[in-house]
C-alpha cells in the first residue's frame, strides 16, 4: 500500500508540527475516524454494513456528474410522503447520497450504458464522490459566519479556549461574550475600579461546558498558523432569528444581562424581543447545576422558550435541566435552513450508510452528515437506512448551508457537560498500544493500556512520509506511542508515533518544573527581556535582570536572534502559560540543590540564590518557585558591613546557607556565611544517603540504625527504607539523665527499635523513643488540628522552648502552646530555667484558646495534671528509669568494649567488693581502687566511712550504691548496717521505715531500718514535678517511710518503693473535685468501726464530695452519693451543705491516704483509714447502710450487683474529650462512663457536651453492661441499653450510597443500615443531599437479626410525640397499599414488561408502558433516558394483587394531576388507549390536531397582548407580562375555591395569617379592567376616523347605555369584589361595622407592599365599627397584630399589643397575640408571654391547657409535666380533676401515652366513680391503645358499684365496641356480663 495523504491536508507544513503538541492560538485538523472495533473495514467495505454492493455499483451518470460539480446540491423526496416538501425554497439535501434502487434512472442508465467498463467507472466516482461529502471539517472548510457547537476547553482571563468538531480549536476573546459583559469591562477600565458584579471567564465557563458560537475571522498567528476567532454572542450566534420566527418549545442560547428581583433578563440576540427567565423557573438549575449561587451577568444558558407574547416581542424562558435537555426541534417551531442553529436536536431518518458516515433526512426536508467520529459507540453497525434516530446538529455553513451532525448520546440532551482526560495521562507514553483499526485516509484507532481508545493521525504514525508503512498498523499490532492532546468534542485521546516527540523531555507547559535546564531559541530582544522559543509551542522570557551574571546595558552584542541559548526554569506557571527563565550562568551551571518551596529549605541546605533587594536592614535573596528569604545583617559576612546595599547589587548570585525555615508562615532565614559551615557539610557528605521514595506519618513506627553522633542528636537511617533521620538527644527518652547516658554510650551501627516518626516535613525526618509521646499518639491521647483542642483536655508533650515569661509545650503532629510562669507550677517560680529543660517530657492541661490568632494556653501545675494515683505513678515513673538503664548497660555489655566500659556493666547496686583505700582527704571521704573497677572513679562520702579509720593502701570491703555510668563514678557505702543486712521475709506494699544513703538525679537510694536491705525510691513523683526548694529535698541520712512495691532485687540490685505518707510529702498533690478526699489528707490512727455514728463540722464543699472534720486531727469524707436518699435528677447534692454546718454521719468505709482505694472493714490498715461517710438519712437509722467494699478491693466484685437495663443515680466527675466519654460516679466506689452517642438524643447536645453536664449533677442511667477491664460500668443517658427493635439512638453517617441509603455507625460498636423510604416522612427528589459523612442523626431501629440491623430516621419513629404530618408512610407490606392511592417512590428499573418504582424497601409497583405518559413512545431507550435510576416519582395505585404481589401503577397526568413524565416539547403524539398504539399516519393527524390547537390558542391570545401594549408605551413589557400571569393564576384558584366554600370565614381564634386568611376571603369577579381596557381601545380607534354620521352617533350611544347598564349589572352582582380603593370605600360605607370588608381592604394593600396604607385601613376600622361589635373589633386588632409582627419591629407589636389589651377583654389579646408567635416559629417569645399570663391570669384554666398544648407541640414533655404540678397549685380544688383530665388527653394527643395512661390511672384511683373521666379515658385508649387495654379498661368499669344508669351507659358502650372490634365470642361474654349484673341487682333487691 503506497502513501495516501489526508483527504484534508493541514495549513502548516509537516516540519512544523514535528516533535511537539499544536501551539496555543491555533486551530488543528484532526482527520480521525472514530474506533475500529465498530469499523473493522476500510472505505469501500459496505458490505460490513448491510448495504448491497448493487446500490454502490449502480449509478446514474447524470446524478454522478451532478454529485461532482454539485456535491452538496440537490433533494429527496421521502418515500413515505406523496406531496411535495413545504419550503420548496429552502430545500438542501447538501448531502442526500442515497440513490433509489429499482427506479427509472438505473434503468435509463442500462439503456444508456450497455457497456460494463462504464457501469465500473461509474462506481468509481460515486465512491469518490461519497467519500468527500463524508469529510472530516477541516480549518480551510472553516469561514466567517459558520455556526458551531463547541466545548470550553481552557478558561483564561482574557479568552476562552474552544474546543470543536473534529480536532479543531477556536478562540473566543473576552470582548465576544455578550454586551452586557463588555458594557460592565468598559466601565471597570473607565473607573479603574473592580466591580463586585463582574465575575471572570473562570467563573462562569468551567471546562466541559458546551456552548454555541460563530466564527469571526479567520487569522494567523506570529508564526503562520491560522487561527479561529469564535464569539458566543447571543447576537451574532442568533441574528438570523427575528421575533416572528421565535416559537415556544425552541431552545435558544442565552446569556444574563440583568438580575432582577423576580427573575432575570435574558440577553437572546433577537432584535426587538425581551426575554425574562422567571426566579421560579431558574431554581432548580441554580440549585443542581449552579451549586445554590445566583446567576451571573455574562453566564451562558441554554434556554426553553416556555411562551411568546407580543408577536415574540416578550418571551418566558425556562432552564429547569430536564426541560431543556428533553428540548427537540419540531417542524412546528419553523426552523429555516437561514437560521438553523447548532446544539438542536432533532428526529432524523437514516438515509445512507457509508463507511465513512451516514447522511440523514430530519424536519421534513433537510438533509446532513454524520461522519464516522460522531456515530453512537454502542449503536454502530446497527444502522439501517429508514431507521429514526435522534442527532444534534455540530455546524451550519453560512453559504453551502451544509449541515453536519452528531448521533453521540452526550450531544442529545442539551445542557449536559462534557468529560475531560485526567491532566496526568496528556504527555504519558504508552508503552503497548494495540491497533484496533486502520483507515488509509485519516488515521489508525488504538486501544490504550487502560481499555481507553485513542486516535493517531496519518501525520503522526511515522517520522517522515516515506518512512510510513501500512502494513505495520494491522489490527492487533502493538506500538509505542505518547498522548499529545484531547478532542473533548470527540472525547478521544490524540497519539503520536513519532520518535522525537516520544523522546521529547516535555509538551507541555505543565511538563517543565522550576530549576530545569532547558534549551532554546531567541526569538525577540526586548527592552523588557528576551523571548525564548523553548519549542514550537512553548515559549519562555528571561527578564532583562537575569540575561547574565552582571547588569547587561545592551545584550545585542551577547544574544542574537536565532541563536540558541541554555537557561534555567525560575517560575513555571502553566495555568496562564508563563514561563520565567534565567540565563545567570552560575544558576545555570549550580551544582547544588534547587530550592523551590520552603518545605525543601532545611536547616543546613547549601545553594544558589540571586539578591533582589539590599537595605540597611540585610539582603532578600531569591530562588525558584518565587521562594524568598532574608539574610540578616549579621550574617552577610564574618566581618560587620554598615551598609549593605553599597556592598551588594540587584540581581547578584549568592551562596547562601539556610538556618531556619517556617513554612507555614513562608519565612526563610538565610545566612553568607559558610566559613563554619561547610567542613561540616563536607563532611556530611561521604555519608551515603538514599532519596527519599516514601513519606513518615507521624506515630510510625520505625528501627534505625545510628550512623552518626551530631551536636544535638543522632543522624539515623531509618532500616525499611535506608533513610535518613534525626533522633534529637532529647527525644532518647523521658528522663532527662538517661536521655544524656544513651547519647554517651550509642555508637555508629547501634540498632535502635521501635523508635516513633515525629515529624516528616519537607523531606527532613524527626524521630522520638520517649515512651509517654508513642503511648499518647498510640492511644490516641492526641490533637491533631487546633480545631479538636477543648479547654480541660490533658495532653502529653515536651518541652521547645524556655522564655523569661513561660515555657512553650509542643505535641506530637506539631501543634504548640504557652505555659505562663504563673502556671508552670504550684510553687513561686523566680527562673523559669531553674524548673524545665528543653525537651523534658511534661504533661500540659489545656486552660483556654484563641482560634482567631490559633494560640493554646496552658498548665504545667502538679495539681491540675498529677493523676488519681500518684504512687502508681511514681513507681511507673522509678521502673521506667531503672529499665532503660538495665538496657544501657546490655547494650554495652554486648560490645567488645573498653575494660572501663566492662567495668561499668559488671557493677550492680547492693553489689559487695574487695577494695584498695587508694586516698582519704581532709573532708574524710576516701577513694578506692581495685581490678574489678580499673578506670572507675570509686568514691565513699564521711557520713558513708562511718566511724573507721581508713589509710591508704588498707584493704576494705564495700558495699555499691550507685553506679553513674554518665562519669564512670562509683557511690560505695562501708557501713555495718548495709554490708551486714538482716534477713526478713517482705510483703508487697507494706509500709517501712528507711534511711536516705545516696540521692541521684532522678532516684534515691534508701536502706530499710529493719532489714538493711538497699531500696530505690523515686525523687520526682511525676514528669512535671522537677523543682523543689533546698528544705524540701531528700538529704542522706534522712530517715523517709516508703511502700514497697516489689520485694525482690531482680536486675536492678535493688527493691522499688515509693515514698509513704508517714513523714510529709515534698509536694502535697491536690485532689481533684471529682476525687473523693480532702487536700492533704493525712492517715491519723482511729479507733472508728464501721456502723459508727460521728459528729463533724463540714470543712469544704466541692462538686463530688464534702470534707468533715471529725476532731482537731482526723478528717472524714462524704462523697456526693451518700447525701441524699433519694436524689432529684438534675440536682447538686453537695450544695445542700455550707462549710461550717453540724453534720451527723455514719462510717461507712475507709480509703487508704496512698492508694485511695476503699479497704475492707477487715483489713488490718482500716484504722489508719481516711473515714468515708455517709449522712443519708436511711443510713442514720438503726442498723441502716451497707458497708464498703466488704469483700475486698475486686473491681469485678463491686460492679456485679450492677445488670443491663438497671436504672442508676450517677454523679458527673468530667467529659473526656479524647475518649469522646463522660466520667461518671456511682457510688464512691463504682464508677461509670457513658459513651457520646449515648448522652442525649438531642444532637445538638453531642456538639458541647461539657456545657451540658456540670460537675457533680446528678443524672438518671441505664446500665448497659461494663467495660472490656471490667474496672467500669458502661451507661446510658437515653435509656437505650440494647438495639431491640423501636429503640430511638443517635448515630453517626458512616457512608452515603446513591439510590440505596446510609450506613449509620450506633452506639455499642455496631452500625445500620437506612434505605432512602426511611430517611424522612415526607420523600424528597434528592433523598441524600442533606446527609454527609459524619452527620448526627436520630434514628430508630427497626429490626435487629443476624447481626443486620435496619433502622429508621423517620421523625414519625424518632419523635412519634410530635405528631407531624406523614406525607408518604410507611408500607411494609402490600396490604399497606390501597387501590386509588396516589403514592411516591424512585425508579428501580426499566425493564421491558414496564418501569418499577420503588415504594418501600419491601413494595415495588408496575408501571406499564401505556400508563407512564399520555403518548405513542417508539422505543424502550426514552423511558431509560428520561427515567434513570432514583428518579422521584408521583403514581397512582391501579390495582393491588396480594396473592401474586403486584401493584399496578400509573404516572398519567390525569390520575396524578402532576406534569407529564416526558415533556410535551419532545414533540410525541398522544395516544388513544381504546384504539392501540397507531403507526405513521395517525402519528401525523395527532400533530395536526396539535398544530391547530397551537394556532387556535395564538388568535386567543392576540386581543390580550394588544391591550397589555397599550398599557404604557414607555413599559419594557417584562412586568406587564408577569403581572398578567400572576392574574390568570390566581383568577383560576379563586374559581376553585368558590366552589369549595359558599361564604368565606374569617378565622381569628387561631390566628390571622396573610398568606392564607386573605386569600381565603376573596372570591372572583369579572374583570373590570379587561372590560375598561376594551372601551378604551375603542376609544382611541373612533377619534382616528373622520367625522361621524348620524346613524353612527346613534349606534355608538346605544352601545355606551349597554356598557353602563352592565356595569351596573356587575355592581349589583352578589360575587363582584372590589378592584380599587375607591371600590373599597363605597363597600365599608355601606356596612361599616364589618370586619371581613375592613380585612379585605388591609390585604389590598399589602398586595401592593404599601404596609402604612394598610395601617391607616386598620386604624380607621377601629375607630368606625360600633363599640358594640366588640368581636369585628377583635378581629381587625388581631389583624393589626398579625401585620405588625409580620412587616413591622418588635417595638411597633408591643405598642399595637398594649393598646389591644386596653380596649378589648386582655386574655382573648394575649391568647391571640401567643397564636401568632407560635404560627411565626416565634417560640421564645411565645414561652415569655405564657408565662406572663400564668400569672395575670392564674386562675383560669384555659390558659394553663393552651400553653401545655403549645409545649408538647415542642415536644416538651417534661416542662408539661411541671407544669401540671404548677397549674394544681394554682387554681382551686373543684377544677383540678378536670384540668388533670384534659392535661391526659393532651398528653395523648401530643405526648408520651404511658404517661397520659398513669395519669388517668392515678386520678381514677382517687375518683372512682367519675364517670366523665371514666368515659373519657375509655375513648383515649379506644385511639390509642391496644385492645387488650381497651378491654381491661371495660371489665374494671362494669364490676363497679355504680348506679344501674350508669352502668347501663357503660355496658352498651362495651357492647359497641365489640361489634366494631371484637368477635362474635366477645360480643356474646359483654352479653353475659350484662345478664349477670342485672341478675345480681335484681337478686339483691328481692333480698
Amino acid at each position: 500500500m503506497h502513501w495516501v495523504p489526508s483527504c484534508s491536508p493541514e495549513v502548516a507544513t509537516p516540519g512544523d508540527w514535528e516533535g511537539t503538541e499544536p501551539p496555543a492560538g491555533r486551530v488543528t485538523g484532526l482527520q480521525s475516524s472514530w474506533f475500529g472495533s465498530w469499523f473493522p473495514c476500510r472505505a469501500g467495505d459496505n458490505d460490513r454494513w448491510g448495504v448491497p454492493q448493487s446500490s454502490v455499483a449502480q449509478r446514474n451518470t447524470n446524478m454522478a456528474s451532478i454529485e461532482e460539480n454539485f456535491p452538496r446540491g440537490g433533494t429527496q423526496k421521502k418515500p413515505s410522503e406523496g406531496k411535495a416538501p413545504r419550503r420548496p425554497i429552502e430545500q438542501d439535501n447538501l448531502f442526500d447520497t442515497q440513490y433509489e434502487e429499482g427506479s427509472q434512472k438505473r434503468k435509463r442508465i442500462q439503456e444508456d450504458q450497455g457497456k460494463g467498463k462504464k457501469l465500473k467507472e461509474e462506481k468509481k466516482e460515486a465512491i469518490k464522490a461519497n467519500a468527500k461529502d463524508f469529510e472530516l471539517l477541516t480549518v480551510e472548510a472553516l469561514s466567517e459566519g459558520m455556526l458551531l457547537l463547541g466545548c470550553v476547553k481552557e478558561s483564561n482571563d482574557f479568552e476562552l479556549v474552544i474546543s470543536l468538531p473534529n480536532g479543531l480549536t477556536g478562540f473566543v476573546q473576552v470582548t465576544h461574550i455578550c454586551d452586557a459583559y463588555s458594557k460592565m469591562l468598559n466601565e471597570q477600565v473607565a473607573t479603574e475600579e473592580l466591580l463586585e458584579d463582574l465575575n471572570s471567564l473562570s467563573d462562569l465557563y468551567p471546562p466541559g461546558m458546551l456552548v454555541r458560537c460563530t466564527v469571526t475571522s479567520m487569522g494567523k498567528t506570529m508564526d503562520g498558523h491560522q487561527s479561529v476567532k469564535l464569539s458566543i454572542n447571543p447576537k451574532d450566534v442568533n441574528k438570523a432569528l427575528n421575533t416572528t420566527a421565535l416559537r415556544s418549545g425552541m431552545l435558544l442560547s442565552g446569556l444574563v444581562s440583568s438580575v432582577e428581583d423576580h427573575g432575570y433578563l435574558i440577553d437572546i440576540g433577537v432584535s426587538g424581543a425581551k426575554a425574562f427567565l422567571p426566579r421560579q423557573k431558574s431554581q432548580s438549575y441554580i440549585k443542581l447545576a449552579n451549586k445554590g449561587a445566583e446567576l451571573k451577568i455574562g453566564q451562558y444558558l441554554n434556554c426553553l422558550i416556555e411562551e411568546v407574547k407580543n408577536n415574540g416581542r416578550i418571551l418566558r424562558l425556562s432552564i429547569t435541566r430536564s426541560e431543556v435537555a428533553a428540548a427537540i426541534a419540531t417542524e412546528e417551531q419553523n426552523w429555516a435552513l437561514s437560521n438553523l442553529l447548532p446544539g438542536l436536536v432533532v428526529k432524523a431518518q437514516v438515509q445512507k450508510v457509508t463507511a465513512n458516515g451516514i447522511s440523514l433526512s430530519f424536519l421534513s426536508s433537510f438533509t446532513g452528515i454524520v461522519d464516522f467520529m460522531h456515530l453512537d459507540p454502542k449503536k454502530v453497525g446497527s444502522y439501517s437506512e429508514s431507521q429514526t434516530v435522534k442527532a444534534c446538529i455540530l455546524s451550519v455553513h453560512p453559504t453551502s448551508k451544509a449541515v453536519r451532525l452528531t448521533l453521540r448520546q452526550v450531544f442529545l440532551q442539551p445542557g449536559t457537560g462534557l468529560g475531560q482526560l485526567a491532566s496526568s495521562r496528556i504527555g504519558m507514553v504508552v508503552e503497548e498500544s494495540v491497533v484496533k483499526s486502520f483507515h488509509a485516509n485519516t488515521g489508525v484507532i488504538f486501544e490504550l493500556d487502560d481499555g481507553t481508545l485513542a486516535f493517531a493521525r496519518l501525520k503522526h504514525l511515522s517520522d517522515t512520509k516515506k518512512s510510513f508503512k501500512p502494513g505495520a498498523f494491522k489490527v492487533g499490532s502493538k506500538h509505542r506511542c505518547r498522548i499529545i492532546d484531547y478532542s473533548l468534542m470527540d472525547e478521544l485521546a490524540l497519539l503520536s508515533l513519532k520518535h522525537q516527540i516520544i523522546a521529547a523531555p516535555f509538551l507541555r507547559y505543565q511538563d517543565i518544573c522550576p530549576g530545569r535546564v532547558v534549551e532554546g531559541k531567541v526569538l525577540a530582544l526586548k527592552p523588557f527581556g528576551m523571548q525564548v522559543k523553548v519549542t514550537d509551542h512553548i515559549r519562555g522570557l528571561v527578564p532583562h535582570l537575569h540575561l547574565a551574571d552582571v547588569l547587561l546595558k545592551q545584550p545585542e552584542k551577547k544574544y542574537s536572534v536565532g541563536g540558541e541559548v541554555k537557561c534555567r526554569v525560575l517560575i513555571s506557571n502553566p495555568e496562564e502559560k508563563k514561563l520565567i527563565l534565567t540565563l545567570k550562568k552560575t544558576l545555570v551551571m549550580s551544582k547544588f540543590p534547587v530550592l523551590t518551596s520552603y518545605e525543601a529549605a532545611k536547616p543546613g541546605l547549601i545553594t544558589h540564590g540571586f539578591i533582589v533587594c539590599a537595605r540597611e536592614f540585610g539582603c532578600i535573596v531569591k530562588f525558584y518557585n518565587d521562594v524568598k528569604g532574608l539574610v540578616p545583617k549579621n550574617e552577610l559576612s564574618s566581618e560587620p558591613i554598615p551598609s549593605p546595599e553599597k556592598v551588594f547589587y540587584k540581581g547578584q548570585v549568592v551562596k547562601v546557607i539556610v538556618l531556619k525555615c517556617e513554612p507555614e508562615q513562608e519565612k526563610l532565614l538565610l545566612s553568607f556565611n559558610l566559613i563554619s559551615r561547610t567542613v561540616s557539610g563536607a563532611e556530611g557528605e561521604q555519608i551515603p544517603k538514599k532519596s527519599r521514595q516514601v513519606a513518615y506519618e507521624t506515630g510510625q513506627m520505625v528501627d534505625v540504625k545510628v550512623l552518626k553522633k551530631k551536636d544535638n542528636g543522632l543522624e539515623v537511617s531509618i532500616l525499611s527504607d535506608n533513610v535518613s533521620a534525626h533522633l534529637p538527644t532529647m527525644h532518647l527518652s523521658d528522663h532527662v539523665v538517661n536521655c544524656k547516658l544513651l547519647y554517651h554510650w550509642l555508637q555508629e551501627g547501634d540498632i535502635l527499635r521501635r523508635v516513633m516518626c515525629l515529624s516528616d516535613k519537607g523531606g527532613h525526618i524527626t524521630l522520638c523513643r520517649k515512651p509517654a509521646m508513642i503511648s499518647a499518639v498510640q492511644e490516641e491521647q492526641v490533637v491533631r488540628s487546633f480545631s479538636e483542642i477543648q479547654p480541660g483536655m490533658q495532653l502529653a508533650g515536651y518541652v521547645r522552648n524556655i522564655m523569661s515569661y513561660g515555657v512553650f509545650v509542643e505535641f506530637p503532629f506539631g501543634l504548640a502552646g504557652l505555659a505562663p510562669k504563673a502556671d508552670m507550677s504550684d510553687k513561686f517560680v523566680t527562673d523559669t530555667k531553674d524548673h524545665f529543660v528543653v525537651g523534658q517530657t511534661v504533661v500540659a492541661n489545656v486552660t483556654s484558646m484563641d482560634e482567631e490568632k490559633q494560640r493554646i494556653l496552658l498548665c504545667l501545675k502538679l495539681s491540675e495534671v498529677s493523676s488519681e494515683d500518684p504512687a502508681a505513678e511514681s513507681l511507673s515513673f522509678l521502673s521506667q528509669c531503672f529499665e532503660e538503664m538495665k538496657e544501657i548497660r546490655d547494650t554495652m555489655r554486648r560490645r567488645n568494649h573498653s575494660k572501663v566500659a566492662q567495668n561499668l556493666c559488671g557493677l550492680m547496686p547492693g553489689q559487695k567488693l574487695d577494695l584498695v583505700v587508694q586516698e582519704v582527704r581532709w573532708d574524710g571521704s576516701a577513694f578506692f581502687n581495685g581490678s574489678c573497677v580499673a578506670g572507675l572513679t570509686v568514691t565513699a562520702t564521711r557520713y558513708h566511712v562511718g566511724d573507721k579509720s581508713l589509710v591508704a593502701g588498707q584493704k576494705a570491703r564495700v558495699l555499691v550504691l550507685h553506679v553513674d555510668a554518665l562519669k564512670s563514678v562509683v557511690h560505695v557505702s562501708l557501713r555495718e548496717e548495709l554490708l551486714n543486712p538482716k534477713a526478713k521475709r517482705l510483703m508487697e506494699n507494706s509500709q517501712h521505715p528507711a534511711v536516705v544513703q545516696h540521692v541521684a538525679e532522678e532516684f534515691a537510694i534508701a536502706s530499710l531500718v529493719e532489714t538493711g536491705q538497699l531500696t530505690a525510691i523515686p525523687v520526682a513523683s511525676h514528669f512535671n514535678d522537677t523543682f523543689r526548694f533546698d528544705s524540701e529535698k531528700l538529704k542522706v541520712g534522712q530517715t523517709v517511710s516508703v511502700t514497697l512495691k516489689t520485694v525482690l532485687t531482680g536486675d536492678h540490685g535493688v527493691l522499688l518503693a515509693v515514698q509513704g505518707p508517714a513523714k510529709k510529702r515534698a509536694f502535697i498533690r491536690s485532689r481533684k473535685e471529682s476525687e473523693t478526699g480532702e487536700e492533704g489528707l493525712a492517715a491519723v490512727k482511729h479507733s472508728l468501726c464501721f456502723g459508727d455514728v460521728v459528729k463533724g463540722t463540714v470543712k469544704s464543699v466541692r462538686p463530688t464530695y464534702v470534707t468533715v472534720a471529725i476532731d482537731d486531727k482526723l478528717m472524714g469524707s462524704i462523697h456526693t452519693s451518700q447525701i441524699l436518699d433519694e436524689v432529684p435528677i438534675g440536682s447538686f447534692p453537695t450544695s445542700r451543705l455550707k462549710a461550717g454546718q453540724k453534720v451527723t454521719a455514719r462510717v461507712i468505709g475507709g480509703r487508704d491516704v496512698k492508694t485511695y482505694r476503699y479497704l475492707p472493714i477487715t483489713h488490718p490498715h482500716f484504722t489508719q483509714s481516711i473515714p468515708e461517710l455517709s449522712i443519708r438519712p436511711s443510713d442514720l437509722k438503726e442498723d441502716g447502710g451497707a458497708a464498703l467494699s466488704p469483700k475486698g478491693d475486686n473491681p469485678s466484685e463491686r460492679l456485679r450487683p450492677y445488670k443491663a437495663g438497671q436504672t442508676v443515680t450517677c454523679f458527673v466527675k468530667k467529659y473526656n474529650a479524647i475518649k469522646m466519654w463522660l466520667e461518671v460516679d456511682i457510688t464512691p466506689e463504682v464508677r461509670g462512663r457513658v459513651p457520646q452517642l449515648l448522652l442525649s438524643l438531642n444532637p445538638k447536645v453531642l456538639k458541647h457536651p461539657e456545657k451540658s453536664f456540670k460537675n457533680g449533677q446528678a443524672l438518671s442511667a441505664t446500665v448497659t453492661g461494663t467495660d472490656a477491664s471490667e474496672t467500669n460500668l458502661c451507661l446510658s443517658l437515653t435509656g437505650v441499653h440494647s438495639l431491640a427493635e423501636g429503640t430511638v439512638t443517635l448515630g453517626t453517617v458512616m457512608k452515603v450510597t446513591p439510590h440505596v441509603g446510609l450506613t449509620v455507625a450506633l452506639p455499642f460498636g455496631k452500625t445500620g443500615k437506612a434505605s432512602i423510604f426511611h430517611l424522612s416522612d415526607s420523600y424528597a427528589e434528592q433523598p441524600l443531599k442533606n446527609f454527609s459523612i459524619g452527620k448526627l442523626v436520630r434514628c430508630c431501629v427497626l429490626s435487629n437479626e443476624d447481626n443486620k440491623i435496619e433502622i429508621s430516621l423517620r421523625q414519625s419513629r424518632t419523635n412519634p410525640k410530635s405528631k407531624n404530618k406523614v406525607e408518604d408512610p410507611e408500607m411494609t407490606r402490600i396490604e399497606d397499599v390501597r387501590e386509588g392511592q396516589l403514592v411516591r417512590g424512585y425508579v428501580r428499573s426499566v425493564r421491558q414488561s414496564g418501569v418499577f418504582c420503588g415504594l418501600s424497601s419491601s413494595v415495588v409497583g408496575r408501571i406499564q408502558f401505556h400508563k407512564v405518559v399520555p403518548f405513542f413512545i417508539p422505543k424502550q431507550s426514552l423511558y431509560e433516558q428520561y427515567m434513570p435510576e432514583g428518579m422521584f416519582l408521583t403514581a397512582k395505585v391501579l390495582s393491588v394483587n396480594n396473592t401474586e404481589s403486584h401493584v399496578e401503577l400509573s404516572l398519567l397526568p390525569e390520575d396524578t394531576g402532576k406534569p407529564s413524565v416526558l415533556p410535551e416539547s419532545l414533540g410525541l403524539p398522544r395516544c388513544d388507549t381504546d384504539k392501540g398504539k397507531e403507526k405513521r399516519v395517525e402519528f401525523k393527524k395527532v400533530k395536526a390536531k396539535q398544530k391547530r390547537r397551537v394556532s387556535e390558542g395564538e388568535q386567543e391570545a392576540k386581543p390580550r397582548k394588544k391591550r397589555a401594549r397599550l398599557m404604557d408605551e414607555d413599559d419594557s413589557g417584562i412586568e406587564v407580562f408577569c403581572r398578567e400571569e400572576e392574574d390568570e393564576e390566581e383568577n383560576k384558584r379563586k374559581s376553585k375555591e368558590t366552589k369549595c366554600v359558599e361564604v368565606p370565614r374569617l378565622q381569628v381564634s387561631s390566628g390571622f395569617t396573610w398568606d392564607e386568611g386573605l386569600n381565603a376571603l376573596e372570591v372572583p369577579v369579572l374583570n373590570r379592567k379587561e372590560e375598561s381596557s376594551d372601551s378604551e381601545e375603542e376609544d382611541d380607534a373612533q377619534s382616528t376616523r373622520k367625522k361621524q354620521t348620524k346613524k353612527e352617533k346613534e349606534q355608538e350611544k346605544q352601545r355606551l347605555e349597554k356598557e353602563l347598564s352592565k356595569v351596573e349589572a356587575t355592581l349589583m352582582d352578589p360575587s363582584w369584589q372590589p378592584q380599587t380603593a375607591d371600590d373599597f370605600d363605597r363597600l365599608v360605607l355601606s356596612n361599616p361595622s364589618s370586619s371581613i370588608l375592613w380585612l379585605q381592604y388591609m390585604a389590598f394593600h399589602l398586595q401592593a407592599t404599601e404596609m402604612e396604607k394598610a395601617r391607616a385601613v386598620a386604624e380607621r376600622a377601629l375607630k368606625t365599627i360600633s363599640f358594640r361589635e366588640e368581636q369585628e373589633k377583635l378581629n381587625v386588632w388581631v389583624a393589626l397584630l398579625n401585620l405588625e409582627n409580620m412587616y413591622g419591629t418588635e417595638e411597633t407589636l408591643m405598642k399595637v399589643f398594649e393598646r389591644a389589651v386596653q380596649y378589648n377583654e386582655p386574655l382573648k389579646v394575649f391568647q391571640h397575640l401567643a397564636d401568632i408567635y407560635a404560627s411565626s416559629e416565634k417560640y421564645q417569645q411565645a414561652d415569655d408571654l405564657y408565662n406572663t399570663m400564668l400569672k395575670r391570669f392564674r386562675q383560669e384554666k384555659s390558659v394553663w391547657l393552651k400553653y401545655a398544648t403549645f409545649l408538647l407541640k415542642r415536644g416538651q414533655v417534661e416542662a408539661t409535666h411541671r407544669l401540671l404540678e404548677r397549674a394544681l397549685k394554682g387554681l382551686p380544688d373543684k377544677e383540678h380533676v378536670d384540668v388533670i383530665s384534659k392535661f391526659a388527653q393532651l398528653e395523648f394527643h401530643f405526648g408520651d401515652p404511658k404517661h397520659a395512661k398513669a395519669i388517668f390511672e392515678s386520678t381514677l384511683s382517687s375518683y372512682p366513680k367519675r364517670t366523665d373521666i371514666w368515659s373519657i379515658y375509655i375513648d383515649m385508649m379506644i385511639k390509642h391503645g391496644s385492645q387488650k387495654e381497651v378491654r381491661d379498661i371495660f371489665e374494671r368499669v362494669i364490676h363497679l358499684s355504680l348506679a344501674a344508669k350508669r352502668m347501663k351507659f357503660f355496658f352498651k358502650r362495651y357492647l359497641d365496641y365489640e361489634k366494631k372490634y371484637g368477635t362474635s365470642e366477645t360480643i356474646q361474654a359483654v352479653k353475659v356480663a350484662a345478664l349477670e349484673y342485672v341478675e345480681s341487682k335484681s337478686s339483691l333487691a328481692e333480698s
